[in-house]
């Protein structure tokens, strides 16, 4: 485990810096690795998740100290998605089916999206009504799969016109922030256990998460932003 441990927190710097300067906390490249060295689904989601905690945590009060954070915006996405994170890592899915909701939302947040909109570019706010079926669905599936559902929020909120670039980034924080606590909550209610070799990868997503979140909230500009997410 702690060879697996040293493995996945190597690479993962670059990658936190990265997620968390865009307001996400860079669980599905985590979920990528631990996959890939044949980790169960019972040890990948529970890890996803604590380290989606600590990163959004200083992802959240980096941007909404820079006054991006829209409460407005955010609460309808929010009001279902965290019990129904809960739900999600409550339940244990079997692992093939587990395999199969991961590879497709791993093949999702890889498809680069290109997001026309300039930084002073008109938008306007959801109707609720919209907003809050979406939450609840994505909390779901960050529940289940162990991301925190800001890799689909986000460029959601920009496609849409439903916020700015530096806005839909503070939202996506505290809502990956949320989810998270709510699914590991889940999760460990379920299970009754917690893997420990996730340890060791939380002092480097720490480590980086804060790097990355204070240049996405201070130094980076909304171009800079936009093509980081585009990258995946």
């Amino acid at each position: 485990m702690l060879i697996t441990s040293c493995c996945c927190a190597s690479p993962s710097v670059g990658w936190r810096f990265l997620y968390s300067s865009v307001g996400h906390a860079g669980a599905s490249g985590y979920i990528a690795v631990l996959s890939l060295v044949e980790l169960s689904p019972s040890a990948i989601k529970p890890t996803a998740l604590m380290l989606n905690i600590l990163v959004a945590t200083i992802a959240t009060w980096q941007f909404a100290r820079r006054g991006h954070f829209s409460w407005s915006l955010f609460w309808p996405f929010a009001v279902l998605a965290v019990p129904m994170a809960f739900v999600g890592g409550y339940l244990n899915l079997p692992v093939t089916a587990f395999r199969l909701i991961v590879g497709v939302v791993l093949v999702l947040s890889a498809v680069r999206f290109i997001v026309g909109q300039s930084a002073d570019t008109a938008c306007s706010p959801p109707a609720i009504a919209c907003a809050i079926p979406i939450g609840a669905g994505l909390g779901l599936l960050s529940g289940l799969t162990g991301t925190g559902g800001g890799i689909f929020l986000t460029p959601l909120l920009l496609m849409m016109r439903w916020s700015t670039v530096k806005s839909a980034a503070a939202v996506s924080a505290l809502f990956i922030l949320l989810n998270s606590v709510a699914g590991l909550l889940g999760n460990v209610s379920s299970t009754k256990n917690f893997p420990t070799f996730a340890i060791p990868l939380a002092i480097v997503a720490v480590a980086a998460g804060f790097a990355g979140a204070h240049f996405g909230s201070h130094r980076f500009p909304h171009t800079t932003i936009k093509r980081i997410l585009a990258q995946g």
